[in-house]
């Protein structure tokens, strides 16, 4: 007897363990007695890609990509509320790669990581790491196929963003109607230096629902070595949809001044890697891009995009420029699962002949002045 009430209470304790990892595993969302909601999320997406021109001998390549059409990511968000139209609010996003289980080596383990409060009143205050408001204008209004949630293999105008994330950074974000603006500030935090390695940042968004929206936003950082160096950003554009198509062109302009080294701790490279990048051999770049959606029926979408970018060297020898272009078919397989195919072809002048100008943090993929990019992949949203 005592046997069987030992095996029951192991059983019953074996039971415990269960039932509280599946009670965790579904707080999403959950309410509380103090009517705050806490969410998980995260996306799995990988693909088999070809590219062409893929090392130095000029080789072709297949891989498993880390990552596919989209970046693969899981996080936690949550709000408080705090009465009176006011509540807190936070997010925690870690971005990985699903073919090996490894974080993906380019950014830090939380790549989003902010608190703040947000008010109906007086606006939205965030602190921590966190997109800033030129990437902000961009997702919001003009992004190159913008029913993927996140982006990786192949989004140009990535490269014209700062990174898209920074770090140590303050941002406000108030709204009036269809119209939201945001200004934000990162901390370079050097010791009598309070400007040195800091960046300020501003957009103004228009959101009036279908059919029109339009953005715009600036970008300035500092070098934090060289103080009065200055990586600065500009960007403008919008996008039409009109039954089940929408249209899409933007702009964006990087300039750096001849002694930005990108000594910016805020930002997404170390200085090596900026360098290995290509990144620091110009001191303009100029992108014009655009695309169109097609939806057909619920379940299918095709686009088509094209980029075309101009850059004037810091020497003559550095100016340069690339034509890109990319098809992508994304079906539903249901309302979290769906599957795509793509191909993209980049053609690369002068200057910008080994520089990094997909939309993925890592070194060159490209080691020719042309690029050939096929891929097939598999996406969940959760």
């Amino acid at each position: 007897m005592m046997k069987v009430r030992r095996m029951l209470s192991k059983t019953a304790r074996r039971s415990g363990i269960v039932a509280g990892v599946i009670s965790t595993a579904t707080l999403c969302p959950v309410p509380s007695n103090s009517q705050s909601l806490v969410t998980f999320y995260g996306v799995v997406d990988t693909g088999v890609r070809y590219t062409t021109h893929a090392d130095p001998q000029g080789n072709s390549a297949v891989r498993l990509a880390n990552g596919g059409a989209t970046e693969s990511v899981f996080g936690f968000k949550g709000t408080e509320d705090l009465g009176g139209g006011n509540k807190a609010v936070f997010e925690l996003e870690d971005r990985f790669f699903p073919n090996s289980g490894v974080i993906d080596p380019a950014y830090p383990f939380f790549n989003t990581a902010f608190v703040g409060l947000q008010s109906s009143t007086y606006g939205k205050l965030t602190m921590g790491r966190q997109i800033n408001p030129l990437s902000d204008a961009v997702l919001s209004a003009f992004i190159t196929n913008p029913w993927l949630p996140t982006f990786y293999q192949f989004r140009p105008e990535v490269m014209m963003a700062q990174g898209v994330w920074t770090s140590n950074m303050v941002k406000y974000a108030a709204r009036w109607q269809y119209l939201t603006a945001e200004v934000s500030y990162a901390f370079g935090g050097n010791a009598g230096a309070f400007g040195s390695g800091s960046q300020i940042g501003a957009s103004l968004i228009f959101l009036p629902g279908a059919p029109l929206r339009l953005a715009a936003g600036y970008l300035d950082s500092r070098d934090a070595v060289n103080s009065s160096a200055h990586l600065k950003s500009w960007t403008a554009g919008g996008s039409y949809a009109f039954g089940g198509t929408t249209v899409m062109a933007g702009w964006a302009v990087n300039r750096q001044d001849a002694n930005f080294v990108g000594n910016f701790p805020n930002g997404p490279f170390s200085v090596p890697e900026l360098t290995a990048l290509k990144f620091n051999t110009f001191a303009a770049r100029k992108m014009f891009f655009g695309g169109i959606t097609q939806l057909v029926g619920d379940s299918t979408h095709l686009s088509a995009n094209v980029w075309r970018t101009i850059q004037t060297g810091k020497t003559q020898s550095a100016d340069g420029n690339t034509t890109q272009f990319q098809l992508v078919a994304d079906y539903n397989l249901s309302k979290r699962t769906d599957t795509y195919l793509e191909a993209d072809y980049s053609l690369y002048r002068g200057g910008m002949v080994g520089a990094q100008f997909q939309g993925i943090s890592a070194l060159s993929s490209a080691y020719g002045t042309t690029q050939l990019g096929i891929m097939a992949g598999l996406r969940h949203t959760f």
